[in-house]
């Protein structure tokens, strides 16, 4: 991923804490890591050192592009196969796409939220 090494898992979580109204914490078991603006989840860390794995929200079209452009992305682990997809490392996995991914993850959650929900900027 990078020449430091970063975890995947860590580029994500650190993507994720630096946007507005971020909260994490286990709701489901103690080895995944779950993100939530405005209590929607918009990220899920897997919390493995040999399974780096982490899943976002994603448009459907983008969803099948990603799939179709890298090994290491597949559709969504855990929930709806559509509106997610798993990112793993592997080629062409750099720190911008994970960060962009976890980026635009947030954005179409806050998108759904209704006005008075959404954090005050960005």
């Amino acid at each position: 991923m990078s020449a430091a090494g970063d975890r995947l898992q860590d580029t994500a979580g650190h993507a994720a804490l630096a946007l507005p109204g971020t909260d994490h914490g286990y709701p489901f078991t103690q080895h995944l890591d779950v993100y939530k603006v405005a209590g929607k989840v918009f990220l899920i860390v897997t919390d493995d050192p040999d399974e780096q794995i982490i899943t976002v929200k994603c448009e459907p079209e983008h969803a099948r592009a990603q799939v179709r452009g890298y090994v290491s992305i597949r559709p969504g682990r855990y929930l709806d196969k559509r509106h997610w997809i798993s990112l793993g490392p592997g080629p062409g996995i750099t720190k911008r796409l994970v960060t962009d991914a976890v980026e635009d993850s947030y954005d179409l959650a806050v998108e759904r939220l209704p006005g008075r929900d959404r954090p005050r900027t960005r």
